[in-house]
């Protein structure tokens, strides 16, 4: 057994199929088909089982993980060594981050990492969900809670704020708002209620305000909601530069102050690139962070 039929092994396992287990590995799917066949020959084990939902792993395929997963982390590591004199980052880095961080405060701090590592790709993949790490979604991720489980390193990015806000239109159009009590009167903008991936996420529920008149699974989008007059919601302060037309409401008494969480595999914590990376990202963030708050 060597390293490229772990690699195989890993992507099948993390794709749950031939066809995006080839897309990753830029091959054809046959040829990975092959490649598996012929390293379950090899083993005298069946890795996988084929479903209606894709490529599973057998119990023989599972025991297989962790010495897959050791071999990926040293091979990383030896490919590591090999450019530790290097002055900036190269390769490849995959970032998950919710679409709110995603869309306001990371292309700031991700451009300004990029042009200081042209040699660096960088891939930012915001999404309104929990990424998977085990099955490589991303090389590290942004989420907001901590993660309770997993061969994970968690590290706290920083923390932020979110006040109730709403369009000078929309205010100046409906009853004034000067207390708690006069949110019923109002019509809200918030997640669909069966697809909020966090309860850190749940800022309505907190506040006791009916279900959102308009709601979105997208951060991002019901800032744009606001924007155009739609109603009241939980804005992050840092999204309130990119967004002239809103205002906070009752900002004394409707704050929240939530958390973001930098996630790495542990086997990555030994990779002097990701590391540095992760120094880069944790400092560009907190000080992105506090110029945007500060223009609130």
């Amino acid at each position: 057994m060597d390293w490229d039929d772990l690699r195989i092994f890993l992507a099948v396992a993390r794709a749950e199929s031939l066809s995006g287990a080839g897309k990753s590995l830029r091959i054809d799917p046959a040829t990975v088909g092959r490649r598996i066949a012929r390293l379950e020959a090899g083993l005298s084990a069946r890795l996988f089982s084929k479903t209606p939902q894709g490529y599973t792993l057998t119990e023989d395929g599972k025991h297989l993980m962790d010495p897959a997963l050791a071999a990926e982390a040293a091979f990383a590591r030896a490919s590591d060594s090999l450019h530790s004199s290097d002055t900036s980052l190269t390769g490849q880095i995959r970032l998950g981050a919710p679409d709110g961080s995603a869309n306001y405060l990371l292309p700031q701090v991700l451009t300004r990492i990029s042009a200081e590592n042209p040699g660096l790709e960088i891939q930012l993949v915001a999404l309104p969900r929990v990424f998977n790490l085990s099955k490589r979604e991303a090389d590290m991720a942004i989420a907001v809670s901590r993660p309770e489980t997993g061969r994970l390193t968690v590290q706290k990015l920083t923390d932020y704020r979110l006040h109730l806000a709403a369009s000078r239109e929309y205010l100046a159009k409906h009853p004034p708002i000067t207390s708690r009590a006069d949110l019923k009167h109002h019509r809200i903008v918030g997640y669909i209620p069966d697809m909020i991936f966090d309860k850190e996420l749940d800022y309505l529920g907190e506040f006791g305000t009916s279900a959102p008149d308009l709601s979105s699974n997208s951060v991002s989008v019901q800032t744009q909601l606001m924007r155009a007059g739609a109603g009241l919601g939980m804005v992050h302060d840092f999204a309130m530069p990119f967004a002239p037309e809103l205002v906070q409401v009752l900002p004394e008494v409707l704050a929240l102050t939530r958390s973001f969480w930098l996630v790495r595999h542990a086997d990555d914590t030994g990779i002097a690139r990701m590391n540095r990376f992760t120094e880069l990202l944790i400092s560009g963030v907190r000080a992105e962070l506090q110029r945007l708050e500060a223009l609130t």
